[in-house]
Formats: structure tokens, C-alpha cells, sequence
């Protein structure tokens, strides 16, 4: 894993180990996420625009079917994280032009870290006790790798974009 720190062989069984409690209900843990997101920053949702739309609540935007799709997605990448845990660096370049695509609809890199506090709000809530502090920190490595790559869709716009 060239992208942020190694993960050791019991940060990824501990990771593996967590996913497969959480990735059975993705859409179920999924609005988890994103409801603390906007719990946390409720000046993301303006973020989130389906054909012109503009949702007047958190609920309204958590309800719509597109937005589902979205979750759906987000949950998709975090499956692939997972199913590449050995690997990361194989994933670059989709995280670098999933970077990209967040900056281009005003996503600022800051925002991830609430997205990182929702995530790890969610795999708590989803685990209960078995969310002990290796499996925050085995996770907390892990969102930051993917992170770090997709910061690179920042750096990588040329000027004017």
C-alpha cells in the first residue's frame, strides 16, 4: 500500500472482520453515515443537487432515490477498500479521479474529515462493543489512505479548472 501508512495483518483482519458485519445493509448503514454527516455539517447538503433539485432537508435529500444511488455508490468504494486491502495503490487512479469529480461539484478536501467522523460514527454504531480502539484506528488508517489518494484529484487539476 503505497498510499499512507501500512496496514499490518491484524488492522486488515480487523477491518475485513468489521466490513463483513456492516456490508450485508449497505443502504441501511449507509444513511447511518449520512445522516451524522449532515448532523455534523448541515452546510453539505446543498452539495447533494439531483437535476436541478435542491433539497429543503437533510430528510428529504436521505429520502430520495437518487441520493440512495449515491450511498450505494459510497458504500461500493469503501467494499473495494476493503476487498483491496493488500493493494490499495491499485485503486489510485479511480480515487484520484473520484477526487476530481467531488472538487469539480465544490466538495472542499475539509469535508472529509466529517465524512471520516461519520464513517467511523456509523461502523460504531453498526458494531457496538466490537468496536473496540484497534478496529477505530485499523479503519482511521484506512479512510486515510483513500483520502490521501483522492486529495491527489485536487492536486492534479491543471489552473483554471
Amino acid at each position: 500500500m503505497e498510499i499512507g501508512m501500512p496496514l499490518s495483518g491484524r488492522q486488515r483482519a480487523l477491518i475485513r472482520e468489521s466490513w463483513q458485519r456492516v456490508r450485508g445493509s449497505p443502504e441501511q448503514h449507509g444513511l447511518v453515515l449520512f445522516t451524522r454527516l449532515f448532523d455534523l455539517d448541515p452546510d453539505l447538503l446543498p452539495l447533494f443537487q439531483y437535476n436541478c433539485k435542491q433539497f429543503a432537508s437533510p430528510q428529504e435529500c436521505l429520502s430520495a432515490p437518487e441520493f440512495l444511488d449515491h450511498i450505494r455508490k459510497v458504500m461500493l468504494v469503501i467494499d473495494a477498500a476493503v476487498s483491496h486491502l493488500e493493494n490499495l495503490s491499485c485503486l489510485e487512479e479511480y480515487l484520484c479521479n473520484l477526487g476530481k469529480k467531488h472538487q469539480a461539484v465544490g466538495v472542499k478536501v475539509e469535508s472529509f474529515s466529517t465524512v471520516g467522523e461519520s464513517l467511523l460514527y456509523m461502523l460504531e454504531k453498526c458494531l457496538g462493543t466490537a468496536f473496540s480502539p484497534d478496529v477505530q484506528e485499523a479503519w482511521s488508517k484506512l479512510y486515510g489512505a483513500v483520502v490521501k489518494a483522492m486529495q491527489h484529484g485536487w492536486d492534479t487539476l491543471p489552473e483554471g479548472d
